[in-house]
């Protein structure tokens, strides 16, 4: 950056959050405050008023100085983003091709992004006065918006309520609030900012040898930047070995990050820091509001604050929260597909901390009992460090898995009489039963039993689900919702019959089959739409208020249920039909991680699965609980075919209303891309396939094609890509929207 002098005219170069590769000139403020790189600035854009990030300060434009806009404000004294921050940010948007602004924009907590000052503060939060607590709901009754406000307050769990959960309870909660104020039964209060500190912290089990070797393999590598993938079986005790390495950093006056799969794996993992853990402890995750975020995001940022954060545990978008002295980067089930984002600014959380790890020379440990094929592909060619977990840790031993052929045995609704009777035996000697199907809602299929009709969605590829709970029929694409109907569309048959097994469903078979006395509980995203479900259902669990739990891939994700000694697996065969390259590497992961949920405690677990292709290489390796074996043979199917990671790809995607639009835009996009190649120094290093409709052409509404791109090496990718971006900007077509999704993790 240049010296600055106040009597000159410098150029303020600010990234916006707009769908632009480019960044835009400014003029300094009117009353000639200075911005420097990493402050926000509040600038004109057309006619809007947009908050951007200072990235650069020159003393030219390309641009006559009458041309351009003046900044209209800075909103910060200081860099808000530093230097090295910036250039990460910048690494990343340049190589997912997204244009700076809005890669900055995500990295960005929202009141941030809406131009609110960079300050700690307390979050809003709304109770019931003395009177309140006394007064006779009754009383309400003329005002049937504050009755229903002041109810939510009265049975909710401390009779505390924030704005996030008041808008979802009701979009008008503000005008309800306002007259149960006035009236002296609500009042407002500004909950202080408050750090999760470690309480009685106490000691940890005694590790094994194992578990001593890899932590001292990731101290003795040094404190500069060195990779390692924790490979542990379930239960083996990876959670152990952060704790002694986290703690190990903290001592050191350093913070580490934290990054897992899925919110829901937050509550027993923070449960579990605070018990063990002399640190103060930051949440960084979509389930908690505005405020509490960006109280996190500062806290971390900011070394000399009050509310200085030492470990910061968060999903996929805490990879961006800044660190003023990071020691260690940590990746819990580094194979999750979550990390990957699939909207806007497609990054990979996972592949970005790698990146940060080496900036920061910060080591990275990335843990799974299932590693992803291009993490254990990074260890074959001595890319990463191996360490290994080959037991459970205690008395608990891997669950025996018992592969049930659907040919031989049968089923009803789903499930063999085997699975019945042994779900039946485990409920009456007291122990818990977890039933994994991926499939929520109570039947894929609505169908007429007279004519065929499926009832379709509208706007996709795709039948409605049918929600027996709530008597609707849904799109879990689109979220499309309508009524059942009385009659077929198509015949006007009355013979309308739910056809396949969703987690209702099911759920309701094994009540049917058991009897009443079981209790049978759901886990999915129906079930814990509200904040703070999760938390009560697995308390629950622990507590043994249930007997059976049913649920869809959120029970794979780690979790920790002692008294679970039988996993049963309903429909495994649907993965089998992918036409994802990648489709038996999933299947193994999530089958081996539910499996993994059996057999925790003392007590010896078992996991049947029901398939109607028991032959499969795949449940012969799962039998055997050999990861590694199963990734070298599908490893070399992969370099057989050309596919990840031993090629690079990148998928760009086109969408319209009309069907030929988006298939003729990317055809043309095609045709320019071949003369890159033609131009490229080794041409055959990469090949752009032929443009094809999505695997689901219609989804809400619009028509959606794509064009893989395939090449040997990132350099060679990205070598065409960069000139071939740029000439597809320029091809204006309104009708059409694209994207560019670098290292996809699926074709869809």
């Amino acid at each position: 950056m240049p010296e600055l002098d106040k009597k000159s005219e410098y150029i303020i170069q600010v990234a916006l959050p707009v769908p632009l590769r480019k960044v835009f000139d400014y003029l300094k403020p009117a009353n000639g405050q200075q911005p420097v790189p990493g402050c926000r600035v509040r600038v004109p854009f057309g006619n809007r008023k947009l908050v951007g990030l200072v990235v650069a300060v020159k003393n030219h434009s390309t641009l006559a100085r009458e041309k351009l806009k003046t900044i209209i404000q800075v909103l910060d004294q200081g860099p808000l983003i530093e230097p090295a921050q910036l250039k990460f940010l910048q690494w990343a948007a340049n190589y997912y091709h997204h244009p700076l602004g809005e890669a900055i924009d995500a990295a960005l907590p929202t009141l941030l992004r809406q131009g609110q000052a960079a300050e700690v503060a307390g979050v809003s939060e709304w109770s019931l006065t003395s009177l309140g607590l006394e007064v006779d709901v009754a009383s309400l009754a003329r005002a049937p918006k504050q009755k229903d406000c002041f109810l939510q307050l009265r049975q909710v769990s401390g009779q505390v309520l924030t704005r996030e959960q008041l808008q979802e309870f009701n979009p008008n909660w503000q005008v309800a609030i306002k007259g149960l104020i006035s009236k002296g039964l609500v009042e407002k209060r500004e909950r202080k900012p408050a750090l999760i500190e470690s309480q009685e912290v106490i000691a940890g089990p005694a590790l094994n040898a194992e578990q001593e070797n890899a932590i001292k393999e990731v101290e003795s590598a040094g404190q500069g930047f060195s990779r390692h993938l924790l490979h542990g079986i379930t239960g083996s005790g990876k959670t152990e070995v952060y704790l002694r390495l986290i703690q190990n950093v903290v001592d050191s006056g350093q913070q580490v990050l934290v990054l897992v799969p899925e919110i829901g794996l937050t509550p027993q993992l923070i449960d579990r820091f605070r018990s063990r853990l002399r640190a103060t402890i930051g949440l960084f995750h979509s389930g908690l509001n505005d405020r509490e975020r960006l109280n996190v995001w500062l806290g971390a940022k900011d070394s000399d604050s009050q509310y200085q954060y030492q470990v910061v545990l968060g999903t996929r978008s805490s990879i961006f929260v800044p660190m003023a002295t990071l020691g260690l980067i940590i990746i819990d089930e580094e194979h999750d597909a979550s990390f990957k984002q699939h909207e806007g600014f497609r990054y990979h959380a996972r592949d970005l901390a790698i990146v940060r790890a080496r900036d920061a020379d910060v080591p990275i440990v990335m843990g799974s009992a299932t590693p992803s094929l291009e993490s254990l592909f990074h260890v074959y060619q001595n890319h990463y460090k191996l360490l290994s977990l080959s037991a459970r840790t205690g008395e608990a031993v891997l669950p025996g898995i018992e592969v049930l052929d659907l040919k031989l045995t049968g089923q009803h609704s789903g499930l063999s009489p085997q699975m019945v009777l042994a779900m039946d035996q485990v409920v009456k000697k007291g122990e818990q039963v977890i039933v994994f199907l991926n499939r929520r809602g109570y039947s894929p299929v609505y169908m007429c039993h007279e004519c065929g009709w499926l009832a379709p969605c509208q706007r996709c590829d795709a039948q409605l689900v049918f929600h027996k709970n709530s008597a609707r029929l849904r799109c879990h694409h689109c979220a499309t919702e309508q009524r059942l109907p009385d009659v077929c569309p198509q015949c006007s048959s009355k013979e309308l019959h739910p056809l396949g097994e969703g987690t209702e469903r099911l759920q309701e078979e094994i009540q049917k089959q058991l009897g009443s006395e079981v209790r049978i509980k759901r886990l999915d995203r129906d079930s814990t739409r509200r904040k703070g479900s999760f938390e009560k259902f697995y308390k629950k669990i622990l507590n043994n208020e249930v007997d059976i739990i049913v649920g869809t891939q959120m029970l794979a994700k780690g979790h920790d249920f002692p008294n679970v000694t039988l996993v049963v697996i309903v429909n495994v065969d649907q993965a089998l039909y992918s036409l994802d390259f990648r489709s038996s590497e999933h299947l193994m992961q999530q089958t081996m991680q539910v499996s993994g949920r059996a057999g925790r405690g003392k007590k010896a677990g078992i996991v049947l699965l029901q398939t109607y292709h028991p032959e499969h290489a795949v449940f012969a390796a799962l039998k055997h609980h050999d990861y590694r074996e199963f990734a070298k043979c599908e490893l070399l199917l992969r370099e057989q075919a050309g596919f990840p990671p031993y090629a690079c790809l990148a998928l760009l995607r086109a969408e319209s209303v009309g069907r030929s639009k988006a298939l003729e835009f990317l055809t043309q996009v095609r045709s320019a891309g071949l003369k890159y190649i033609e131009s490229a120094t080794n041409k055959g290093d990469v090949v752009i396939n032929h443009v094809v409709p999505a695997p689901m052409e219609k989804r809400a509404g619009r028509y959606r094609a794509q064009l893989l791109v395939s090449a040997k090496t990132k350099k060679a990718l990205h070598q065409i890509l960069k000139p071939w971006i740029a000439e597809i900007d320029e091809m204006k077509n309104r009708q059409v929207r694209w994207s560019i999704d670098i290292d996809p993790v699926d074709l869809y």
